[in-house]
């Protein structure tokens, strides 16, 4: 029988190690990534049926990395791993196209059980993670109250912009122009209503785009 294949990503290596000893008895690791960007070109290539990734992953998140795999491949199971039980982000995450989310104090004990879940069609949430949550019809698009927000592409750049780096190097890892940055960027603090770059920063920590 044919081991499903499982591709990790997480910028901490004694995790992704970790995480690979405990998966490889039962299920096939293809892959590992230590950053958003490395994962959509390794997913491209490995074609894995699931994904266990951190949502606070460098240069792209985990949140904004889930939702492009999810256009280029529907069928993947995303399995989100974190530290933070902000029932928002469980709720996120699933937006994002979760299957599962963990908190990684969990991880060592509930992973194989998520997986096996997720193959078969189910969702799993970490329990103490679930707690508000009322059902999983998280995955449903927000509803019409919801505060405007950034498109993906625009989270790209807030997300660069808010790890430091200059409009030249954003410009550079996203093959776009210095204007373009420009551009999205204002637009994004237009739509927000944000006054500063430190405003920025805090509301991408507030919404998974980077994490402190």
């Amino acid at each position: 029988m044919t081991r499903p294949r499982v591709l990790l990503a997480d910028d901490h290596l004694m995790l992704l190690d970790a995480l690979k000893g405990l998966l490889e008895p039962a299920y096939s690791v293809v892959g590992l990534a230590v950053e958003g960007r490395a994962l959509l070109k390794a997913a491209d290539r490995l074609r894995p049926d699931v994904v266990v990734l951190d949502i606070a992953m460098p240069h792209l998140n985990g949140l904004d990395a889930g939702r492009q795999l999810k256009k280029k491949m529907p069928a993947v199971k995303l399995i989100f791993l974190t530290m933070n039980e902000d029932p928002y982000m469980v709720g996120e995450a699933f937006r994002a196209g979760a299957s599962a989310f963990l908190l990684k104090q969990a991880a060592g004990l509930e992973l194989t059980d998520a997986i096996e879940k997720v193959l078969k069609g189910g969702t799993y949430v970490t329990p103490s993670a679930a707690k508000g949550q009322t059902n999983i019809s998280l995955r449903e698009p927000e509803d019409r109250n919801r505060a405007p927000e950034p498109t993906l592409r625009q989270r790209e750049v807030i997300q660069l912009l808010a790890e430091g780096r200059s409009m030249k190097e954003a410009a550079h890892m996203l093959n776009i122009t210095v204007r373009t940055i420009a551009a999205h960027k204002y637009s994004v603090m237009d739509l927000l209503q944000i006054k500063t770059n430190a405003e920025l920063v805090q509301y991408a920590v507030k919404h998974g785009i980077i994490s402190i």
